[in-house]
């Protein structure tokens, strides 16, 4: 890894909530353009860390440097804008509106027409919604989802709804993505089809992915490296070897 970039770098990072420590003393880093894997147990404090990366929780101690800059002041919309986009363990989409129109939500982090130019339908408005509306369909057609555009989102299967939440993430322009239990409720199949759907999106979008996953075949064959949590603590990490070879980690969470 010496050779790349780190654009994640997380120092010393602790929450504590009232008397209780819910992650403590976290030290790791994430590349470009690398996948990288956050796991443990249930409870081990893997969304919390999720959470205070993209600053919905504020840390208590710590550190977080994201591409160079100090995130310690930063808030939601400061941090999409640095370029962390996350997805959640339950999808959360407007389920009310059209595929389409959830994927518009994600480019408009980037509109700079005002209220006025809005109201009164200028140049600039219809310009920056006409090429958010090209992009938007540009990405639903890489994701698979261009001709369900005009669909309602609550009306599309799981796994559709599972590949358009990552696509409004993406439409943020991210550096690093950020997804949350992502094979949650996926057959094999499907598990398998979002396994190169990650790859695909690293390569084609030149972005770094952190992911938290319970499902182990896809954590040991995507990532590069893998940080395992336990009680809010780090265990361990590694490679997909030495985790999966780690008599820590089999005794924690990977069984025998």
């Amino acid at each position: 890894m010496a050779d790349r970039k780190v654009i994640l770098d997380i120092q010393g990072l602790g929450i504590d909530f009232g008397g209780l420590t819910a992650v403590n003393d976290l030290n790791m880093q994430v590349y470009e353009g690398e996948i990288a894997g956050l796991i443990g147990p249930n409870g081990a404090g893997k969304t919390t860390v999720f959470n205070m990366l993209t600053k919905v929780y504020q840390p208590t101690r710590g550190k977080i440097f994201f591409d160079g800059m100090d995130l310690e002041k930063k808030n939601v919309v400061d941090t999409t804008k640095a370029g962390i986009a996350r997805t959640f363990q339950n999808i959360r989409l407007f389920s009310g509106l059209s595929v389409l129109d959830n994927v518009l939500t994600g480019y408009h982090n980037a509109i700079t027409y005002s209220p006025v130019e809005a109201v009164l339908r200028l140049h600039s408005y219809r310009r920056q919604e006409r090429e958010a509306r090209e992009k938007a369909l540009e990405l639903l057609d890489i994701m698979e989802l261009k001709d369900d555009a005009e669909v309602i989102a609550g009306n599309l299967p799981y796994g559709a709804q599972r590949r358009l939440e990552i696509a409004r993430a993406l439409a943020t322009g991210p550096k690093l993505l950020l997804l949350d239990e992502p094979a949650a409720g996926m057959n094999p199949q499907e598990t398998e089809e979002l396994m190169k759907m990650i790859r695909f999106i690293r390569d084609h979008f030149e972005i770094s992915v952190l992911l938290i996953e319970h499902d182990m075949k896809l954590v040991m064959g995507i990532c590069e490296r893998i940080t395992v949590l336990n009680y809010g603590m780090m265990l361990s990490q590694g490679t997909p070897e030495q985790i999966q070879a780690d008599p820590a980690v089999i005794k924690a969470y990977l069984g025998d």
